[in-house]
């Protein structure tokens, strides 16, 4: 009789990634893109500033009335005199004579204050007849006066390179005469998908397909970072066919993204047609939904201008999961690419009105919602395949590994206002 043999241990599994390390390798490996063009100031939004902006005025560049009223001298109601003739009329745009002292100026809103005026008085605090005003409150030297200079001073920087443009840093730009604003290019993503399975909405729907979601969810999210995408479309399930496209994705764009097939199956092309064109590391990471991702870079051309390699990102295929690690992983890469230097989002501290009596060993990211009184509800089904909770939900409870949540506790939120911006 034969002495059975033992089987060979397996290779130990590598430890998963916290959902930090995984960011931090990110970032690190990312790099803020060549190449600037200038842009009409209205044409901007969104767009991140390749140089800083510096105001060449002071603003405001005079004192102005912060409201409608009378511009008056303090050493005059010192002395009692309540009733003071009206000597001008200063709209705003207009230039003032100097307040001849015994009388009042009437004013308005963003109107100059008129020198020798010390204060306003609201008209809502006087009296007016037969252009005379009588003061009926004793104002403080400088009350609702906005003075020269209160806002921004001349040479001060008022927008840092690296922000990234909202409608109201243009605001800020236009206040200072900035016509045109220096910006850097916007990041060129290339997007693609493989599955046989997968089928276009408007498509018939055969026997064990299912309608592509992914590539709506990914372009939209690309598009609001404001990123020049090209959409490759539904790559058939070949290992030619997939490197074909990653090499020619590769030439012109800074980023490869592709959703699903990033697997070691046999009708899973992503991962050996990138190994084949660049390289490629598989991340196990420590959260839920999600876990795996792909990170890489596909080669250039011997033609390529600027940068050997073409970054490759490959998330997992379930449509939350997708969803998901695109907020957490691709969306700060890219803000990074673009040249944005803060991505990380804020959170909230909010109250769990639900109760989750069991822990996951990943960190998880539960889809929730606020309710009228303040505090979270917790979407019933936070699989990975229900999209709906995407929609239904204002944001996600990031939970640390192993944490029961109990009702009436505090939880770190992430709003989708924060994540999708």
């Amino acid at each position: 009789m034969s002495t059975p043999t033992s089987a060979t241990p397996s290779a130990p599994r590598a430890p998963m990634l916290s959902t930090s390390d995984a960011l931090a390798t990110l970032l690190g490996a990312s790099s803020t893109v060549s190449g600037t063009e200038t842009l009409a100031t209205v044409d901007a939004l969104n767009r991140v500033l390749a140089v800083d902006v510096v105001s060449p005025l002071d603003v405001p560049p005079m004192n102005i009335s912060a409201m409608d009223g009378y511009a008056v001298r303090l050493a005059d109601l010192a002395h009692g005199e309540g009733r003071l003739p009206v000597s001008q009329r200063i709209p705003a745009g207009h230039a003032p004579q100097p307040l001849a002292a015994g009388t009042a100026a009437r004013i308005f809103t963003g109107a100059t204050v008129p020198p020798g005026a010390d204060a306003i008085v609201m008209q809502e605090q006087t009296e007016a007849a037969h252009e005379a005003v009588t003061i009926l409150h004793l104002p403080k030297a400088g009350e609702w006066i906005t003075a020269h200079g209160a806002d921004i001073r001349s040479g001060s920087v008022i927008l840092p390179a690296g922000t990234r443009l909202t409608p109201q840093a243009l605001g800020l730009a236009a206040s200072v005469g900035c016509a045109q604003l220096r910006v850097l290019r916007r990041v060129k993503v290339a997007v693609f998908f493989t599955g046989d399975e997968l089928t276009m909405p408007g498509e018939p729907l055969k026997p064990g397909a299912i309608y592509n979601s992914n590539r709506f969810t990914l372009r939209g999210l690309l598009e609001k970072l404001g990123c020049e995408v090209t959409d490759y479309g539904i790559v058939p399930d070949q290992l030619d066919a997939t490197r074909a496209t990653l090499r020619e994705a590769a030439q012109s764009h800074d980023l490869i993204l592709t959703s699903g097939g990033v697997s070691v199956g046999e009708e899973d092309h992503v991962k050996p047609a990138v190994e084949a064109e660049g390289r490629l590391s598989m991340w196990q990471i420590a959260m839920k939904p999600g876990k795996p991702l792909a990170f890489g870079a596909v080669r250039r051309g011997v033609r390529a201008a600027e940068a050997a390699e073409t970054f490759f990102i490959g998330l997992p295929g379930n449509p939350v999961s997708t969803f998901v690690t695109f907020l957490l992983f691709v969306r700060p890469f890219v803000l990074r690419l673009a040249g944005v230097r803060t991505v990380t989002p804020r959170a909230l501290s909010l109250r769990a009105d639900f109760t989750q009596a069991k822990g996951d060993r990943r960190n998880e990211f539960l889809r929730a919602k606020i309710n009228p009184a303040g505090g979270l509800d917790l979407f019933p089904n936070q699989s990975s395949a229900v999209l709906t909770s995407t929609v239904w939900g204002d944001g996600l409870i990031d939970n640390p590994p192993n944490h029961v949540i109990s009702a009436g506790e505090t939880v770190r939120f992430i709003p989708f206002s924060e994540l999708l911006n």
